[in-house]
């Protein structure tokens, strides 16, 4: 499955999964994991999709310059 970091809390990691939100233990993520980041969990395992992260990234840096446009 596919999810977005949410947030740290403690040792749990925060993962939205379409839509909802789902607690993981952080000791199944990379130490190099980031709010924000696409990830793919699978059983235990977790991998960081850089190239969806950095996609996503740019697409909310994109929207943000469009509010912030005079």
């Amino acid at each position: 499955m596919r999810g977005i970091i949410d947030r740290f809390e403690g040792d749990w990691v925060v993962v939205e999964i379409d839509g909802d939100t789902v607690d993981f233990e952080k000791s199944l993520f990379p130490k190099e994991a980031l709010a924000g980041d696409v990830v793919e969990i699978n059983g235990d395992k977790v991998k960081i999709l850089k190239a969806e992260t950095d996609k996503l990234r740019k697409e909310i840096e994109e929207l943000m310059d469009d509010v912030w446009e005079d």
